[in-house]
């Protein structure tokens, strides 16, 4: 008889964490990793939209795994995570930022405004990205408040969120498509 998916363990609103720990489905930690498992899986969305050879294929993939990996280290309570070897991001935030940094070259000057998401498909969906990744990045400051999780955590999902932001830039100017401007932001030399 093959493994069912459903072990019903679950009607009473608990889950189980990777540490065996018994814990309410609306507990911080299952919060953080649901919101992490949506932008996994809009990732996978935005990949299969890619062409397999496509420039960004390798590191959405790596950002994948990471987050994998990431959801794994917060299933685990601070004092089960000692006795566990759990993957962390340590150079995420660095590998995050020289991928930013190539795509400003392409890009040349920064916006100066907010933009309305959408142009293409691919902008669109990494705008999509961008706001799921934010929302899990409040989430894991909640958690982090209660049960301190790692700086590269927190480090990787900032950085992820302005890395969407890029994409959605540069698909707009390799689709040929003009970026919707909203509102102008004020530098701070123009504030009183």
């Amino acid at each position: 008889m093959a493994n069912k998916i459903y072990t019903r363990s679950g009607d009473q609103g608990k889950t189980g964490l990777l540490s065996g720990e018994r814990v309410d489905k609306d507990d911080i930690r299952i919060e953080c990793n649901g919101e992490l498992d949506e932008v996994t899986s809009t990732l996978g969305l935005l990949r299969s939209k890619l062409s397999e050879d496509h420039a960004w294929q390798t590191n959405l993939h790596r950002i994948q795994v990471q987050l994998m990996n990431t959801m794994s280290h917060i299933a685990v309570s601070s004092k089960a995570r000692e006795k566990m070897t759990i993957p962390l991001p340590l150079e995420e935030a660095t590998f995050l930022e020289s991928w930013m940094d190539e795509i400003e070259i392409t890009l040349g000057t920064a916006s100066d405004c907010f933009l309305v998401p959408g142009g293409t498909e691919i902008a669109a969906l990494c705008h999509v990205i961008r706001t799921q990744v934010r929302r899990a990045e409040r989430r894991l400051f909640t958690l982090h408040k209660i049960d301190p999780i790692d700086q590269s955590i927190l480090k990787m999902v900032n950085r992820l969120s302005d890395l969407f932001y890029k994409l959605s830039r540069l698909d707009l100017q390799m689709s040929g498509v003009d970026e919707e401007r909203w509102k102008f932001f004020k530098s701070k030399t123009h504030q009183e």
